[in-house]
Parts: C-alpha cells; structure tokens; sequence
C-alpha cells in the first residue's frame, strides 16, 4: 500500500530489524486483558500525567528502542520542533476536551513539520490528502494551502479526530482510521467483533492482525513517542533544547500583495514571514478583492499601521504608472506589428506582380507568331504547331466563342 504519513517508511511497516513482534497467526502478542493490566502498571509507576490509556506492551516497547535508538537523531529532531507547536496543539484539544495525548500523533504524521510532504502528497502537521482537507473546510489550491497552516490545519485535524471518536468510541479506533481510513477499520471491526463501535481502546488489539502493516503500527508508534516525549531524560534525550513557539499578531493584507513588500513595512527579513506563513504558496496574499490575514512577528502591529499603508499606496502609484507605461509600449508594439505586417503585404503583392510579369515576359520569348489563313481554325493551327487551343486562347486573350479572320496574327506558345 501507499503510505499517507511522513514518518520514515521503516518505522511504519516494522521493517527495522526486530520487527517481527507478532505471534500465533499475526495476532497481538498481548491479549486485551493484558493490556489493561499495563495500563494499570504505566499510570501507578510513571509520575507524568495521561489522558489517553497507556499500553505497555511489546510492540509499544520495541518502538520506544526504535525511537531511542536506531532513530534517536530523527527522535531529537521531532523533540526539537515539538516546542514551536505542543503548546498551540495541546491548548486547542483541551478547548474540546479531547485527550491531549493525542498531541503526539502530529509526532507520528510530520514530525511536527508543517510542510511536510508524503510520497502520496499528504502535506502539512496532520498529513491531510486535499480531499479531505477541504471537506473540514481548509483552502487549497495554487495560492494557498492550509494544510500547511499549523492553527488552521490543527482545527480541521481535531474535527476530523472528534468525528472518528464519536464513529468508533475508541481513541485508539479513530487514531487507526486517521490512518488508514474509517472504511477499512469498520470493515475489520464488523468481521472480527461484528460491531463496528468500540466498547474501549482495548477492541483495537482485538483487530489489529487484521489492518495493513502500517496502520498496525501506527498506534503503537504513538504510543511510544508519547512515552518518550513525557520522559525524555529517561531515555536519553534530555539535553535536546526544544524551539520556543512563534508568538505572531495577525494583520489584513490587500489582496495580490508579496510578502517581501509587507516585511520591509515591518522591518523583517522575508524569509521570516514565509516561515509564519507557509500556507501561502507564492510568498503573496492570493489575488481576489479581500484582504488576506498573514501572521507576523508579534508587536509589529503597530508598525505595519503605521508604515504599509503609505509603502502600499507608492507602490500601487508606482505599479500603476509601470502599468501604464507597459501598456503604451504594447500600443507601440501593435503599430510597429501592424507596420510591419502592411510593409510585408506590399512586398508580397510587387513580387507577385514581378513574378506575373516575368512569366509573360518568358511566355511571350518563347510565343511564335502565327498569320492565319483561310479554312483555319484554332484547332488545326494548334495540331500543326503541337500545342493546344486552349494554350492558344491563352497566350492570345480569346475566348471560347471568339472567330478567326484570315491575315489575323496569332501568338503560338512552344
């Protein structure tokens, strides 16, 4: 199958070594039972808070070695990046009373990347397909694509979450169909339980054998990256220094403006408002009659008040006047075209007429002249002369009805 997430390939599939975790037919090796007593085991030795049930089992345990080892540097990097967009995340899921747990699926999906890509053009923090993406209300096209707007893409994402909750009644159930579609999961769950709505977040090891490598893994991938982003002195990524977030105020921007003109208004380097603004495809605001939010560094505000309304109207003067010039010089353009065109004409038709006349003048080189005499016709003067009446007619300007007279002079073409 096609993988939608951007997480490295190997960690999805279990395809690193030890992969192979699973046992009796491809089954869970844990059973529900006894994933309910790790449960119990995480929350009574860990001293961090959870929201959303912990199993500690063994898939979850290799991922956590995976993670810490083999993929520790790339583990670091996510920690890293984690800081510009937990806080943000996590108060949005609060604000719905959803798990904030659920913060580290982005982990799994980007990295906390916001434009990310997946080998199937899933962009952005939640890996969103454009389908999907606009059927929760976020634009994309060739101007702008939320998906890689890290609010607005977070809003839809938990929606979307919300939805596939209230669908199945399990978070590990609806992290499963993030992944690899509610259809497939509802499917699985009909056949293996013949419900399609979860009595707990245990019903997902129940089907688990049953869903594509991928999705089978995706949970227990959470799972441990949340263990690891909870703890990460415990597993040896305590020194990792996390990117502060990005505090912004947002401003209207006239529509079809560059970024570039809004960041000189502020007194920011462009580079810094296409990193607050990565949605915004072409480093503009998209073309249209509204004015356009954009996000810049916070208490620039009153700056951009101040300074892009004046820097705006010279550029719109001197826009206009570089549009008025252009299209004089397209008018310029179309005459000398047109000139040109009449010129060629002109010369075409002298040597039309060169070439006309040049022809006669061969035609009347090479003629004979022939005195016709009595009894002639045009028919008997053509076969004495090899050559045909019509020629004849031709090269003397007669028509089909035209009589000869004796003594008349006749042009005989060879």
């Amino acid at each position: 199958m096609q993988f939608r997430t951007a997480f490295p390939v190997a960690l999805l599939i279990g395809s690193v070594a030890g992969a192979g975790l699973t046992a009796n037919g491809g089954k869970s090796p844990v059973t529900p039972g006894e994933s309910q007593g790790f449960i119990r085991e995480a929350a009574a030795a860990s001293p961090v808070r959870w929201d959303l049930p912990m199993s500690r089992n063994a898939s979850v345990e290799h991922y956590v070695g995976v993670l810490t080892g083999a993929q520790a540097d790339e583990m670091a990097r996510y920690l890293k990046r984690s800081g510009r967009y937990e806080g943000m995340i996590r108060a949005k899921l609060r604000a719905r009373g959803m798990p904030e747990d659920l913060v580290y699926l982005t982990m799994v999906e980007s990295g906390f990347n916001p434009t990310a890509r997946s080998r199937v053009n899933a962009v952005g923090l939640w890996q969103f397909m454009s389908g999907t993406a606009r059927g929760y209300g976020l634009r994309v096209d060739g101007y702008v694509d939320e998906r890689r707007d890290p609010e607005k893409s977070t809003d839809a994402a938990l929606r979307y979450l919300r939805d596939l909750h209230a669908q199945f009644g399990s978070w590990y159930l609806a992290a499963a169909a993030y992944n690899g579609g509610d259809g497939r999961v509802s499917r699985v769950m009909k056949s293996e339980l013949g419900r399609v709505k979860g009595e707990g977040e245990g019903d997902f090891w129940k089907i688990r054998h049953r869903l594509p490598k991928e999705t089978r893994n995706y949970v227990p991938l959470i799972l441990a990256s949340a263990l690891i982003g909870k703890e990460p002195g415990k597993y040896g990524l305590g020194n990792v220094e996390r990117w502060l977030p990005l505090e912004t105020d947002t401003v209207a921007v006239p529509a079809g403006t560059d970024l570039e003109m809004v960041a000189r208004a502020i007194g920011v380097e462009e580079k810094d408002l296409t990193r607050l603004n990565p949605h915004l495809l072409k480093r503009m605001t998209p073309p249209g009659s509204d004015a356009y939010p954009v996000r810049i560094p916070e208490g620039r505000s009153a700056r951009y008040a101040a300074d892009f309304g004046r820097m705006y109207g010279a550029e719109k003067e001197k826009m206009e006047a570089a549009r008025a010039a252009e299209r004089v010089r397209e008018a310029s353009a179309a005459r000398e075209r047109a000139a040109t065109a009449a010129k060629a004409r002109t010369a075409s038709a002298s040597r039309a007429r060169a070439t006309a006349a040049s022809r006669a003048r061969a035609s009347g080189a090479r003629a004979r002249t022939h005195t016709v005499r009595s009894g002639e016709s045009l028919w008997t003067i053509a076969r004495r002369n090899d050559t045909s009446v019509k020629a004849i007619q031709r090269a003397n300007g007669l028509g089909a009805r035209s009589r000869l007279r004796p003594g008349q002079k006749l042009r005989i073409p060879r």
